[in-house]
């Protein structure tokens, strides 16, 4: 047989469209960072940052988010064979949209615009070092807690 033949008989594969596979992940990534901004949202709303002044709710926003997505990301991995749009909701979704660099980036460009650049540099290493150090010892504290509990 020629290729022209065997191409020919060839019976076509019908592959479901990817954005169909993929609809499922992306529903559940919208609604979690719906529910997340919401709540940072709300957060922002309770505790207003003064302007010039530190911005306490998107500081503690974004350390909170990160030692929760350290205890996460332990329990997932370690302990609990989650459902599959478990960590895309909670994950990627919740806590994608209650942290936030975007807002992090942009009350220190305020703060440095509006003559605060000492605050807006606290803030800057602040933050960065409050969450790095937050995701570290929640996944520690996580970690030792699921050993103590071990039989």
């Amino acid at each position: 047989m020629t290729a022209q033949e065997t191409d020919s008989l060839r019976v076509p594969v019908l592959r479901q469209p990817a954005w169909r596979g993929q609809a499922p992940v992306v529903a559940v990534v919208a609604l979690g960072g719906a529910l997340g901004a919401s709540a940072r949202y709300a957060a922002a709303l309770w505790w207003p940052a003064q302007p010039g002044g530190f911005p306490w709710a998107t500081f503690w926003t974004n350390v909170v988010g990160c030692a929760v997505i350290g205890v996460f990301m332990v329990v997932i991995t370690d302990v609990w064979a989650a459902h599959r749009l478990v960590r895309p909701f909670f994950g990627t979704g919740v806590l994608g949209g209650f942290t936030t660099f975007s807002t992090y980036a942009v009350d220190f460009q305020k703060l440095v615009d509006s003559g605060h650049p000492r605050t807006g540099l606290a803030y800057l290493f602040a933050t960065l070092l409050a969450a790095l150090t937050a995701v570290w010892l929640a996944v520690a504290a996580t970690r030792r807690v699921l050993k103590w509990r071990r039989p």
